[in-house]
């Protein structure tokens, strides 16, 4: 039986992070197509180097041909610019929206039957133009952001507790930025929630560190934004799909209704396996949660705005 196939657009620190942590689950070949061929191809050549250290032999390349994509089962554009200092990820909005649907086009015509995985910023945005670009079923186009946000939500919590990172589990909704809504509720640490281990006080404390989670990073590095946590998340959502594991997680999904919501991708819990999205789970949300989401949309939606005049003028 061959291989499963995962193609990776932009191979910048996200992306060949992403290929890196891929090829240790030793699941998929793996293509990385960047317009820096030289290094792409340096990086695909030096990860091969590594391989029989670290117990992985899939097939790694690296290129500027968008044809070596034909056949992917999944697509991950991390192509774009990076956030720096001072910049709200709405900032990259133009620019980002420009390299996104070059990548979505070519998805389109050499992996049409590709899941696409959308981690360029701004994210639930991106996500639109992708969908759009390609035309793909919605279910096959999604975002990866309410995993990163969950998984700062959990270290930071068990940081709180001095627990073990895995006995935390943690749901965080809405719009990949200053709005997404982390949902104490819904978080656990080995099946204890969390509201019964700290107070509010060290609860919001943590909620707005969650939120800001990105930009600290942005603060220290000064000319780039996250990737090892970024690009671990894009792995855990590949693996989902290529191996039809049935995973339960926080991804940016097209609504059309659910929590109230029409026409826009937003974080919320999906069940993810080889259709891509195969089911958005509801959560009985209380009214401060609910307007949470809703105050998040309204955030999504004024970007999405602004792409519709993108789209109508080119």
């Amino acid at each position: 039986m061959p291989r499963r196939k995962v193609s990776i657009i932009g191979a910048g620190n996200v992306g060949a992070t992403a290929a890196y942590y891929i090829a240790e689950k030793v699941i998929a070949d793996i293509v990385m197509v960047d317009v820096a061929e030289g290094t792409t191809k340096a990086k695909a050549l030096d990860f091969l180097h590594a391989g029989p250290m670290r117990g992985y032999d899939v097939s790694i390349q690296g290129t500027s041909d968008f044809s070596a994509i034909a056949d992917s089962d999944v697509a991950v554009i991390t192509a774009g610019l990076p956030r720096k200092p001072g910049m709200d990820r709405m900032d990259l909005l133009r620019v980002n929206a420009e390299i996104v649907k070059s990548a979505a086009k070519r998805i389109a015509h050499y992996a049409p039957n590709a899941t696409v995985i959308v981690v360029s910023n701004p994210l639930d945005q991106m996500c639109h133009v992708a969908f759009r670009t390609t035309g793909f079923a919605v279910h096959r186009v999604m975002g990866m952001a309410g995993i990163l946000d969950s998984t700062r939500f959990r270290y930071f919590v068990a940081t709180e507790l001095g627990c073990a990172l895995t006995d935390v589990h943690a749901m965080v909704l809405g719009g990949h930025g200053d709005q997404m809504v982390p949902l104490p509720r819904f978080t656990t640490v080995a099946g204890i929630p969390v509201t019964r281990l700290l107070d509010r006080a060290v609860i919001d404390r943590i909620v707005d560190r969650t939120r800001q989670g990105g930009a600290e990073i942005v603060a220290h590095l000064k000319t780039g934004s996250a990737y090892y946590a970024p690009a671990a998340s894009v792995a855990e959502m590949v693996e989902a799909i290529v191996t039809d594991r049935k995973t339960l997680a926080p991804c940016a999904a097209f609504l059309r209704g659910e929590y109230g919501i029409e026409n826009l991708f937003m974080g919320v819990p999906v069940l993810l396996g080889k259709n891509g999205i195969e089911r958005i789970v509801e959560l009985d949300l209380d009214e401060a949660e609910t307007a949470q989401l809703r105050s998040s949309a309204d955030a999504v939606k004024k970007g999405v705005d602004e792409l519709n005049t993108f789209f109508t003028t080119r």
